[in-house]
């Protein structure tokens, strides 16, 4: 009877393994404002699967979040980036085939869009005068005076933990933004893995040794997905998109 209840226990831890990620490589850079790009290569012990994160981790006591809205002539993340002076930025939210945002957008202060109740779209990632924070659709209020947000999904991470039920089988390019700690945020971009790859990687791999992430969202991916960072020379480090896309997440300084 014990070895026919260490067999069954046995089956079940394994039914339940699941990926284990290790870092084989990872190089950081120091931008401007504090800002730090963090390119890391990672790999499935399991499967021998690899996987590269582009980090660009800010602190909110010295930089600020902004979404920046593009009207037509739409350009692509390099150019917009350089052009409205910011450290650092990724694509933002999803849309319709005629450039119209699905779920809220706030630029500037303004609301572009509202927020949207969908399935998908659980997130927001939203600044104010009091940081930048992740914040469930249900959690958002009005009441609380945004000055930049863009509704997004689905939650990758809650309380340091992966979200379970997320989609395993489909890869593609990832874009994210993620919070940690007090004050300590950041915008990522993952080549192609699963949601489910995606979430379990900022669980349990420590991408950072002073970040640990709280809260992730997914953002637009596929071919919208772009990266770019300012280095401290003026140069940058850019992963550009596939398509034209509405708007993106820019951290720009205080």
């Amino acid at each position: 009877m014990a070895r026919r209840s260490a067999a069954l226990l046995f089956l079940a831890v394994a039914a339940t393994a699941h990926a284990d990620w290790a870092i084989l490589s990872a190089d950081s850079e120091l931008g401007c404002a504090g800002v730090a790009h963090r390119h890391v290569v990672l790999e499935d012990s399991q499967t021998n699967q690899r996987a590269t994160i582009d980090l660009a981790l800010f602190s909110t006591k010295s930089c600020a979040l902004r979404v920046i809205d593009q009207a037509p002539p739409r350009s692509d993340l390099a150019p917009v980036m350089r052009q409205e002076g910011s450290l650092a930025g990724v694509n933002g939210g999803y849309f319709d085939p005629d450039y119209a945002p699905i779920g809220l957008l706030i630029t500037d202060g303004k609301i572009i869009a509202p927020l949207h109740r969908a399935r998908l779209i659980t997130g927001v990632f939203a600044a104010s005068p009091h940081g930048v924070r992740i914040l469930r659709a249900r959690e958002f209020s009005q009441q609380e005076k945004f000055n930049a947000a863009i509704q997004c999904g689905p939650f990758l991470v809650d309380q340091g933990r992966s979200i379970r039920g997320l989609e395993n089988t489909r890869t593609a390019r990832r874009t994210f933004a993620a919070v940690g700690g007090v004050d300590r945020a950041a915008l990522g971009s993952c080549s192609d893995v699963s949601l489910s790859e995606l979430a379990k990687i900022l669980e349990t791999t420590r991408l950072a040794e002073d970040f640990k992430i709280q809260r992730a969202l997914n953002l637009d991916g596929g071919s919208s997905s772009a990266f770019w960072f300012k280095r401290a020379n003026g140069s940058a480090f850019s992963i550009s998109e596939q398509k034209t896309v509405r708007d993106f997440v820019a951290i720009v300084p205080k």
